[in-house]
């Protein structure tokens, strides 16, 4: 029996813990009918019910929302389907969740503090970093590789940029973990939203906490890293505010830490998985890895969508739009629009060109850390296949039950 629209709720939880070909089945079906399709959102009990939202799916559609932030805005909610308050927005939003022209002026402090010199010291770490974590576990891990390797690198390198203590490094992980939990009957008990938001505020404190009293440190005692290049910031007379500071750092570190790791543990698994693949890269590991990082941000996705809000009614390519329509855009699924990639379901790392969203759209909102991002997953990959040669993921990924990150709890793994 075919597959249609009407049997899709992308709202439902259990559409987000069916198998991965079923999900991908179903974005095809939604790229290929006309117009929106609009779901219902969920009963939150702690909110009252939205009134829906539009998935917007092809590569097209999803990249002309990003190019226009004056008609689809990220300020009402970025991150969130359901409308909340704007204190909660910025809370774990920070730049995400944010318009021009505030959105414009901590993006230049922001940007100011990422100098030359700062990117070169960075590089730096994560080599550095890379070769030790990948030493530890050629003398012994516990055999989960998102516990040993890819947890551990974006994890140290957020904390080391921003001066946290490596007394805090299990903290920021846990927090951050549980603020990006999904409905995950490992982390949290599912669906119990007052609970869920709970915690996330809880998390989202802790880390406030933690950055709040070290740039009080910094500014007193101003060093070499991004928090004191941070709030000794002054562009034009503007500086961060401590509520600024303290949300970028939320920013940082739940979006530097999450998505990266979880990149990195898809990428050693589609490389596993695809043998010829891992193949051809080994052949030439320097010519071929900036196109493998390409491909694996592509096919893994590691950010499933972004928030947008209609400011007015407008024409989203051709489809009519209204003012305070919300548009979820749907990165995982454009990433696989067969206008734009051929075989979209092949893992190819020689795939050129490779016009993915997985850092997100054109527009202000494209990931300030995509640098630092390909950077970490090159230089774990190429730690990984020089000091452990034979390293492979023994069978599948315990996948986090999310409809935001597509996440991987665990993944065994051998030497």
């Amino acid at each position: 029996m075919a597959l249609g629209v009407d049997d899709i709720n992308l709202t439902d939880w259990e559409f987000w813990a069916r198998p991965l070909e079923e999900r991908q089945r179903a974005f095809s079906v939604l790229r290929e009918r006309e117009g929106l399709a609009f779901f219902e959102e969920s009963d939150l009990v702690t909110l009252p019910r939205g009134p829906g939202y539009y998935a917007v799916v092809t590569h097209a559609d999803v990249t002309e929302a990003s190019r226009r932030p004056a008609d689809f805005c990220s300020g009402r909610g970025a991150v969130n389907i359901p409308d909340l308050p704007p204190e909660m927005n910025e809370y774990f939003g920070s730049l995400i969740s944010m318009d021009d022209p505030r959105h414009s002026r901590i993006r230049r402090i922001v940007s100011r503090a990422f100098s030359p010199r700062m990117i070169q010291q960075l590089e730096r770490q994560v080599a550095t970093a890379a070769a030790g974590i990948v030493s530890e576990v050629r003398a012994g891990g516990s055999g989960d590789f998102v516990a040993d390797v890819a947890a551990r690198l974006p994890l140290k390198i957020i904390c080391d940029m921003m001066g946290v203590p490596e007394q805090h490094y299990q903290t920021v992980l846990d927090a951050s973990t549980l603020i990006l939990a999904g409905n995950d009957p490992e982390l949290v008990v599912q669906n119990n939203y007052e609970e869920i938001t709970l915690n996330m505020r809880v998390a989202g404190q802790t880390l406030y906490d933690i950055v709040g009293d070290l740039s009080g440190r910094r500014r007193a005692d101003p060093t070499d890293d991004l928090t004191s290049a941070l709030v000794n910031a002054n562009i034009d007379g503007e500086s961060l505010t401590d509520q600024e500071l303290g949300s970028f750092f939320i920013l940082l570190l739940v979006a530097g830490n999450e998505t990266t790791r979880n990149a990195i543990a898809h990428g050693l698994h589609l490389l596993t998985t695809n043998p010829d693949q891992r193949a051809l890269l080994l052949d030439d590991f320097d010519a071929r890895i900036p196109d493998a990082v390409e491909e694996i941000v592509r096919y893994a996705a590691p950010v499933i969508w972004m928030r947008r809000t209609a400011t007015r009614d407008t024409m989203l390519n051709e489809h009519h739009v209204k003012a305070g329509d919300k548009l979820i855009l749907y990165y995982w699924s454009a990433n696989r629009d067969e206008t734009v990639f051929r075989d979209p379901e092949r893992f190819d790392i020689t795939r050129h060109p490779n016009p993915h969203l997985g850092f997100g759209g054109p527009g202000p909102h494209f990931c300030l850390g995509a640098h630092l991002a390909r950077w970490e997953i090159t230089l774990m990959l190429r730690e990984l296949f020089t000091q452990l040669p034979t390293i492979r993921t023994v069978g599948e990924p315990d996948r986090l039950l999310s409809d935001f990150i597509n996440g991987i709890k665990h993944l065994r793994y051998e030497i």
